[in-house]
């Protein structure tokens, strides 16, 4: 096979299995080959293996951060070659972003993120690296009648694209139960670091699905379990675990 015909490879790293879903369904309708991985060692393998045009990364990864491999590739040019690189964080604070300065970062994106952006994040990459562009997708069909706050989450973050949002919240229910027990492990054990990536991944995951209420809960509990807050941490797990039990299928 003609290597040149292969579709374009775009590298996804995250650890959030609701968050790779997420890009995986609104990367779907591109012609393009994404990779997954959940850590930056599992990253340079296939950055090693593969003509990699863009690198979407989140920051806070297991083990080795997200920032450890955008220094890895702006130091190393072999390994980075013509890579494109995106940070995909929760947690783009000025610290942090005074931080990502200076390492040859070409895009910063925040969760949640909006369909249309993360398609024009891809297709802004492969554009300024092929002479034909991808082309962009068709508008997607009007919303159906949802809550309030699923509606505005449908337009905010699926740009009105009702199946998508239907579809990647099923999931995201489904996947509620395996948080449950990732969070009673952890509160249990007084894990605070793990019940606060839960909690960190919870958030975005929460308002994107429309339910900012909830999302509150999770941001919340990471702020108490980044500050090691045991009573904050057993009673905001308590809170958000009965949210995530409601509605869940």
């Amino acid at each position: 096979m003609n290597p040149t015909a292969l579709p374009p490879c775009v590298l996804l790293v995250e650890d959030d299995a609701s968050i790779t879903r997420f890009v995986s369904m609104a990367l779907d309708i591109l012609p393009i080959r994404l990779l997954t991985c959940t850590s930056v060692a599992a990253a340079v393998t296939l950055l090693q293996e593969h003509d990699v045009k863009l690198v979407i990364t989140d920051l806070m990864l297991p083990g080795e951060s997200g920032l450890s491999l955008v220094q890895r590739l702006h130091t190393d040019p072999q390994l980075r070659r013509n890579t494109l690189i995106a940070v995909f964080s929760a947690g783009l604070t000025p610290a942090v972003k005074e931080q990502l300065q200076g390492l040859s970062l070409w895009r910063t994106l925040s969760k949640p993120i909006a369909v249309q952006e993360l398609e024009s994040c891809v297709t802004d990459a492969l554009a300024l690296q092929s002479p034909q562009a991808v082309a962009q997708p068709s508008p997607p069909p009007p919303a159906a009648t949802h809550s309030p706050a699923e509606a505005l989450a449908i337009t905010t973050h699926f740009g009105g694209d009702t199946k998508l949002f239907t579809t990647y919240r099923s999931a995201c229910l489904r996947q509620f139960s395996a948080d449950v027990q990732t969070g009673d492990r952890a509160a249990t054990s007084e894990d605070w670091a793990a019940l606060r990536r839960l909690a960190h991944s919870l958030a975005t995951v929460l308002l994107t699905i429309g339910r900012p209420e909830d999302s509150l809960v999770a941001r919340a509990l990471e702020g108490a379990a980044e500050q090691n807050l045991r009573s904050e941490c057993q009673s905001g797990w308590a809170d958000l675990r009965v949210r995530l039990q409601h509605g869940a299928t």
